[in-house]
């Protein structure tokens, strides 16, 4: 009974996620959802700041602090590791979804506006190849596994998950981070950049880059000397590879 109720509660986070991270991407592109980046009610500028800055910060601190290893040996201290992976998905699409709930746009001023047709069909191609990159980049280094649903898995059947081994699949024999890329160019490539993106922008890719330190130190500490060479040899956001 509590494998089959791990494996409902799995699911159920996975498809909470899901339906979350589509919302996120109509939510960037102002496309479909019915409040966006840049759709919402009008409020004043100073309290669209703070609120905007304070879910930014509540969205990074969460992602940050679940992630580190530290958390997660005393959090299955806690709640069985089978189902650790399942609860940071769902903690972070908690906070992910009231970031899109709460956001406050800020349209003025424009920072940018292509006029452009060829220019702005250019960006639409880069936020759609972005958010392809990036979930092309999960399925490469296991998809269910990164969102906790090979884990319940193999809990309800018993079986025992194998060591974690160190692999470069692909995207990620050029870039070192080819998720975080993915978010990188669906934040930035918009043809309209107002304040209220511009600042959104910012504070992920600030995030991002803060989110990569700890866990490249983490890598290292994983795989050692494997992971150094790899680091050496490739690169961490602008795709290239150095010779061995």
């Amino acid at each position: 009974m509590s494998a089959l109720l791990s494996l409902l509660y799995g699911i159920a986070v996975y498809v909470f996620f899901a339906v979350t991270f589509l919302y996120a991407i109509g939510f960037t592109g102002n496309l479909v959802v019915p409040k966006s980046i840049d759709i919402g009610p009008s409020v004043p500028l100073p309290e669209a700041v703070i609120v905007d800055v304070l879910l930014l910060g509540v969205f990074a601190v969460q992602h940050s602090l679940m992630a580190r290893r530290g958390f997660k040996r005393w959090w299955t201290r806690i709640v069985p590791p089978a189902l650790e992976r399942s609860t940071y998905v769902l903690a972070a699409t908690l906070a992910l979804a009231l970031l899109l709930w709460q956001w406050r746009p800020i349209a003025e001023p424009v920072i940018w506006s292509v006029d452009s047709v060829a220019g702005a069909r250019i960006l639409w191609g880069i936020f759609c190849l972005g958010w392809a990159v990036l979930l092309t980049s999960t399925f490469l280094i296991n998809h269910f596994e990164l969102f906790g649903l090979r884990q319940i898995f193999a809990r309800f059947t018993g079986r025992e998950l194998p060591e974690q081994e160190f692999r470069t699949p692909f995207l990620y024999r050029y870039v070192r981070h080819p998720i975080y890329l993915g978010f990188l160019l669906g934040f930035w490539a918009a043809p309209v950049m107002t304040a209220g993106h511009l600042l959104f922008a910012i504070a992920t890719t600030g995030y991002i880059l803060i989110g990569i330190w700890f866990e490249e130190r983490d890598l290292v500490t994983q795989f050692g000397e494997q992971y150094r060479r790899y680091r050496h040899q490739v690169g961490m956001l602008v795709p290239h590879r150095k010779a061995p």
